[in-house]
C-alpha cells in the first residue's frame, strides 16, 4: 500500500468550484494510473475520473455525472494530481479519495483500485 495524501475538500455553494489536490510523500505519482473515487452517505464507492501514468497515451475517464464539469490532471514537478470541480451540485456531496489503479478504458471506467488516500469531504449545500 502506497501513502496517498488528498486535500482540498470543504464546503461550497452549488454552483461553486473546488480543487482537490493529492500527493505521494517518497515516490512519484507518474509512474501510476490515477483516479478519483467518491462514496456519498449510503452509496457505494463510485469511480469519478481517472487518467492513465504519464508515459502512455494520456487516456482519461470521466463518469457521466461529472463530465463536462470535473477535470483531472497532474502537475509532476509538484508531484500532485488535481481534481478540479467546477458547477458543483449537491449530488456531488461525498467523501472524495485518491487511488492508484492498474487500468484506464476511456468510456468504461477506472479498474483495479490498490492504494487508497484517507480521503477529503465535499459538501455541496446552499
Amino acid at each position: 500500500q502506497l501513502q496517498l495524501v488528498e486535500s482540498g475538500g470543504g464546503v461550497v455553494q452549488p454552483g461553486g468550484s473546488l480543487t482537490l489536490s493529492c500527493t505521494g510523500p517518497g515516490y512519484s505519482l507518474d509512474h501510476f494510473a490515477m483516479a478519483w473515487f467518491r462514496q456519498a452517505p449510503g452509496q457505494e464507492r463510485e469511480g469519478v475520473s481517472c487518467m492513465r501514468e504519464i508515459d502512455s497515451d494520456g487516456s482519461t475517464y470521466y463518469a457521466d455525472s461529472v463530465k463536462g464539469r470535473f477535470t483531472i490532471s497532474r502537475d509532476s514537478a509538484k508531484n500532485t494530481v488535481y481534481l478540479q470541480m467546477n458547477n458543483l451540485k449537491p449530488e456531488d456531496t461525498a467523501v472524495y479519495y485518491c487511488v492508484t489503479v492498474r487500468a484506464v478504458y476511456s468510456g468504461y471506467g477506472c479498474y483495479g483500485a490498490d492504494s487508497w488516500g484517507r480521503g477529503t469531504l465535499v459538501n455541496v449545500s446552499a
